[in-house]
């Protein structure tokens, strides 16, 4: 008898596990009916097999759906009929509407994700039924109205992100009572109030970032009280009060970010005993005292930035000590005395602005011995004496600022050297005088010089014509005589730009330089004679001219046959001479059999495997030995830095090996020898976005037509987008940089490379790159930081280098003109909008050129001279989803 009722008990069993089964598959059938999975088939196979979920025991019930990164549209709600949900992400998605209430009723869910969509309306009450709910994020949607009370019940909660949305209210006081809270993101609403005063001091908080809010009050000394916290970003709110000397408990932390806000008071010396911190950024606050040397025990500080505060003393030399520190940012404060010498040993240093300031002393000769160092500031100062000539030295500067000091003596002519100057050398409102240098003419990258106001003689020289990137120049205010070269940026500079020199001439001052008759009459006589003498000579010229030629021409080809040789015998030895591997991966499990690692190292030494030469890098085509092709990326020596520093490099990559993303390339594996480092991606055949819009114009057969152009528009804009919602500024955004699968799906490249080279991990700056020219914002060359917005101007630049099929830079433009300023002052020109396209698209139909149009709008958006009135990327996506949908 127990015998037949233990069966009767299984069959009942497995008869209701199997209408569970046939509910799932019901729901997933439905789900898939409505949004189009990729993978997913209909045909009855085993569901549980399908990609992008996973079931229980036995293959019971649906416990995880996975359908991030897809860009699906359509209706959620059908997805809570999966009651055994435990793990749900439709994260990066382009799903809109409220987000469905029947979520609540999937009482298994731990997991839920549903950050990067357009959700819209206030969070569910209904979430208060997720009693098992470990983490929360819906970050990045269009949510409003208050985080609701009613959620106070989710003590589980570890994870809670509710950021980027227009959420007002206060943060409610139960978030400080979630005893298991590690991380707590919020920024980027319309939060007001204070932080929760027991935020921190129940829970395990690890993470806390609140940016960009009306928050007020004090940073309550119970956030740092279990030490635990190992991230801090406060910047742009209204916060007062000092920092807790509390904050030493964390010696763990990494970053403190609490710029723009009204904090008062002193640093506190616990600081000191935080000895992982490698980011402190405390700018734009009423802070005060001196700067305290405990900085120096923070050995990993990698970027100290402590401007426009009320700091006084002198300049600690202790920071001297830092041998890791990339910037010091000290600019806007009351600090005097002189530049310590103590700096001249910190080998990494490749920012210092000491700008706006009271320092007195002089600069050190010395200065230029910081082989890394890119931006220079010490305007604004009272610094005495002359510019040393060894400042010629400092070949890698980007920008160098002297202004508004006392410094005297000539301008040296080692100045030249300095071949990288591209930003701005600026040497006004000093007492130099002597003459300018011919030497100046050298700096063919620079784009502002500006000596004016001081005690200046002599003549323009022509040589600096040499100057071809030139768009501001100021000469105004000295002793200057002559006329004004005849150079386009000159002309095209205003008048005050050389006022204030009695005697210089010429165009574009407004009285000529007056030259009499008899002048004239002997300059006509000189010409006259000058064209007797080159006709007499010009036939013995012609001669000489052709058999040189027919010399050198041998010449070359006898070099050219003697190198291909030496290369082959080169290329012969390579294995001979192939450096022995220090370290190396391959991250996915499924491409180790096929990688050969000393094949990848053996493929860059070889120039014929060179496929493009980038910013910052090399990259090769490597044949496997199993037949499989690898793109393998070559940093530049500029960037061999990391390999001193293998660990957290191979850390990063591992991390971002797992970004998953349709439109973003992830590093598949590393080699490291010697000082360099190998970086393995999947082989993408066609190519990047330059060759395939700019060199198809010479390959009539085959024009890449308005549709595929705004596909690749989209997909360049979302992963661009995603890197935002990760916190990754991209240091580089260009079109040769958005690569084409075989299907010319695009993939934004040079991803790890924002990480690598960017210490505070995700906050990247200028300092560590300019970016590509023609792609780079006018705001760098004031603000010196690599921001979203500036990445949102970049890929504008894209995105009318898409429209136009022009290139970022051309000659026709004119001096000075890019492909922005000459898209921006089209309606000057007289020229409509539809003569910016290009033609070959835009005449094809109608409906091709309003949706190239409406492109164009956002194009110009982006392109905004102003970053704070440039659409963020997420809403950018959105504003091109509506013209492809259209």
């Amino acid at each position: 008898m127990a015998f037949w009722c233990l069966s009767i008990l299984l069959i009942v069993g497995f008869l209701s596990k199997s209408e569970a089964q046939l509910s799932d598959e019901a729901a997933l059938v439905a789900i898939n009916r409505e949004l189009g999975v990729p993978g997913w088939s209909n045909n009855g196979t085993d569901y549980c097999t399908w990609v992008r979920l996973k079931c229980g025991a036995n293959n019971s019930f649906v416990e995880m759906l996975n359908l991030s990164g897809l860009q699906l549209r359509g209706n959620v709600t059908l997805i809570s009929d999966l009651r055994s949900l435990k793990h749900l992400d439709l994260s990066s998605n382009n799903f809109n509407g409220p987000i469905p209430a029947s979520f609540g009723n999937l009482s298994e869910l731990e997991f839920l994700d549903l950050s990067l969509n357009r959700f819209v309306g206030g969070i569910p009450v209904e979430f208060s039924k997720l009693r098992g709910l470990r983490a929360l994020n819906i970050s990045n949607n269009l949510l409003v109205g208050e985080i609701p009370d009613e959620l106070m019940v989710l003590e589980r909660l570890g994870e809670f992100q509710v950021s980027g949305n227009g959420l007002n209210g206060s943060i409610p006081h139960w978030v400080g009572n979630l005893s298991n809270l590690r991380v707590f993101t919020a920024y980027e609403n319309d939060l007001g109030g204070e932080i929760p005063s027991g935020l921190g001091s129940v829970s395990e908080l690890e993470l806390l970032n609140l940016h960009s809010n009306q928050l007020e009050g004090k940073i309550p000394k119970g956030v740092f009280e279990k030490g635990k916290l190992k991230v801090l970003v406060l910047t742009q709110n209204r916060f007062t009060g000092e920092l807790p000397e509390a904050v030493g408990i964390c010696s763990g932390l990494s970053s403190i970010r609490i710029g723009n806000n009204e904090l008062v008071g002193v640093i506190p010396r616990t600081i000191g005993n935080i000895s992982g911190l490698t980011y402190f950024e405390a700018d734009n606050n009423n802070l005060s005292g001196e700067i305290i040397a405990e900085f120096s025990k923070c050995s990993n500080l990698t970027l100290l930035n402590l401007a426009a505060n009320g700091f006084a003393g002198t300049i600690p030399t202790e920071l001297g000590q830092l041998m890791n520190l990339q910037e010091l940012i000290l600019s806007g404060n009351s600090l005097f005395g002189e530049i310590p010498e103590s700096f001249l040993g910190c080998g990494n240093l490749n920012k210092l602005d000491l700008s706006n300031n009271r320092l007195n002393g002089t600069i050190p000769k010395e200065l230029c011995s910081m082989p890394r160092l890119q931006y220079l500031l010490l305007d604004q100062n009272s610094i005495r004496g002359d510019i040393p000539h060894e400042i010629g030295n400092c070949v890698k500067l980007l920008q160098l600022q002297l202004g508004r000091n006392y410094l005297t003596g000539t301008i040296p002519p080692e100045i030249g050297r300095m071949r990288n100057l591209q930003i701005a050398l600026n040497l006004s409102f000093n007492h130099l005088h002597g003459s300018l240098p011919p030497e100046l003419g050298k700096l063919d990258k620079l784009v502002s010089l500006d000596v004016s106001n001081n005690l200046l003689t002599g003549s323009i020289p022509q040589l600096l014509k040499g100057m071809m990137s030139l768009i501001e120049v100021n000469f105004s205010n000295n002793l200057l005589n002559g006329p004004v070269p005849v150079f386009v940026p000159f002309q095209k500079s205003p008048n005050s730009s050389f006022s204030g020199n009695k005697e210089l001439c010429g165009a574009p001052l407004s009285f000529s330089c007056g030259y009499s008759d008899d002048l004239e009459h002997m300059r006509y006589n000189h010409r006259v004679s000058y064209r007797i003498v080159l006709a007499v000579i010009g036939s013995g010229v012609a001669v000489f001219v052709s058999v040189t030629v027919v010399v050198i021409l041998f010449m070359m080809r006898e070099k050219q046959e003697k190198a291909a040789a030496k290369n082959v015998d080169v290329e012969e030895n390579i294995e001979d001479e192939q450096p022995a591997i220090i370290a190396g991966n391959v991250f996915l499990e499924n491409l180790k059999q096929g990688i050969d690692l000393d094949a990848v190292v053996k493929a860059t030494m070889k120039e014929s495997n060179k496929l493009s030469t980038g910013t910052f890098s090399s990259v090769y085509k490597a044949v496997m030995p199993s037949g499989m092709i690898v793109s393998v990326k070559k940093l530049k020596s500029m960037d061999r830095a990391i390999t001193h520093h293998q660990n957290k490099m191979i850390r990063e990559l591992e991390r971002l090996s797992k970004l998953c993303h349709d439109h973003l390339v992830r590093p598949i594996g590393f080699v490291i020898y010697d000082d360099v480092a190998l970086l393995l991606h999947q082989h993408l055949p066609n190519g990047n976005l330059t060759q395939l819009i700019h060199e198809s114009t010479k390959k009539p057969e085959y024009q890449p037509d308005w549709p595929m152009r705004l596909s690749i528009a989209v997909g360049v804009a979302e992963g661009l987008a995603f890197l935002h919602h990760v916190a990754i500024i991209h240091l580089d955004v260009s079109s040769s940089n958005v690569l084409l699968d075989s299907g010319y799906k695009p993939v934004l490249g040079e991803i790890e490379i924002s990480k690598l080279l960017d210490p505070s991990r995700g906050t990247a700056s200028i300092s560590s790159v300019a970016g590509s020219f023609g792609y780079i914002p006018p705001e760098y060359a004031y603000t010196m930081q690599v921001t979203a917005p500036g990445n949102v101007y970049s890929y504008g630049v894209v995105l009318l280098e898409i429209l136009t099929s022009r290139a970022p830079v051309e000659e026709e433009f004119g001096e000075g003109v890019d492909l922005v300023k000459w898209v921006h002052g089209a309606s000057a020109r007289g020229e409509t909008p539809e003569q910016i396209l290009d033609a070959k698209l835009s005449t094809v139909s109608f409906a091709w050129r309003k949706e190239m149009l409406a492109a164009l709008k956002i194009a110009l958006l982006c392109t905004d001279i102003t970053p704070a009135k440039r659409p963020k990327m997420k809403k950018v996506v959105e504003m091109l989803q509506e013209v492809e949908q259209s």
